[in-house]
């Protein structure tokens, strides 16, 4: 029996929800990044998609919209994925490339000739290890969890561990996806984002690194949303994950911010 346009489109929804922005490490589909998918008699897949600003970084936009064309393109059925990024000064330089099947690099020529999106990709890669890390460590200390235990457990023990939060639990589920590319699963539940045991004796240090990361996440998080809002005015706009402070917090100094703030793509 032949699938539906309906339930084609719904799976193609489902695999882009997978797709993160590379810093903010939230889906494109819940950041509202995403704005209509389309699959047409040619089992062509159309893909529209918008961010905060018109200046938001190139590199960032081709990467999420590279992803976006990985991850609808890994269905069977489909023949062809093509972006319709709008609204951006690169526009039409991204969406032509990525129809041609370039590369960052090809697409923008000369332009990009110091650019690795591999490299970008890593570097952000281990702020999500470390994001999602701390949220679940940082849950652990609350509930009275002392450094010498946190830093003695390992990966199956901390999979099945009862945890009482619905937002530490989601974050739980990621960071084991994210640790099992830096280990074995039976491996210790916490180390370096470089693979390194983690010293006791400097775990309040490591901690304050990991909340620097986490602050500077939500800050741009809670920007970029703003900025969708306002440019675009939806009816329902995007929230932030459950327990993560919005701009009015950081605005209203609810949280601070100071000298934690990265160089997120809205903002370049």
């Amino acid at each position: 029996m032949p699938i539906s346009t309906d339930a084609r489109v719904a799976e193609v929804w489902d695999r882009l929800a997978s797709v993160t922005d590379p810093e903010l490490d939230e889906s494109v589909t819940e950041l509202r990044f995403v704005t209509a998918v389309e699959v047409d008699a040619d089992s062509r897949v159309h893909i529209g998609f918008r961010l905060p600003t018109y200046w938001c970084s190139p590199n960032f936009a081709f990467l999420m919209a590279d992803d976006m064309r990985a991850a609808a393109g890994s269905l069977p059925w489909v023949r062809q994925v093509l972006i319709d990024l709008r609204d951006h000064m690169y526009s039409d330089t991204i969406n032509q490339g990525l129809a041609q099947g370039h590369s960052f690099k090809a697409t923008f020529a000369e332009e990009a000739a110091e650019e690795d999106l591999d490299d970008l990709r890593r570097t952000f890669r281990i702020k999500a290890y470390q994001r999602r890390q701390e949220a679940v460590i940082r849950h652990l200390m609350e509930r009275g969890w002392t450094p010498a235990a946190i830093l003695a457990l390992d990966c199956p023990h901390l999979a099945t561990l009862a945890i009482d939060d619905p937002e530490t639990d989601r974050q739980r589920t990621r960071y084991l996806e994210i640790r099992a590319e830096y280990g074995g699963p039976t491996d210790a539940a916490f180390t370096s984002a470089e693979g390194e045991a983690i010293n006791p004796e400097t775990f309040a240090d490591y901690l304050t690194l990991l909340r620097r990361v986490r602050i500077n996440t939500e800050f741009n998080g809670s920007l970029c949303r703003g900025l969708l809002q306002a440019r675009y005015g939806d009816d329902e706009p995007a929230s932030a994950p459950d327990g993560e402070p919005t701009l009015a917090d950081f605005i209203a100094g609810r949280v601070d911010a100071r000298n934690e703030r990265g160089n997120h793509s809205c903002r370049k």
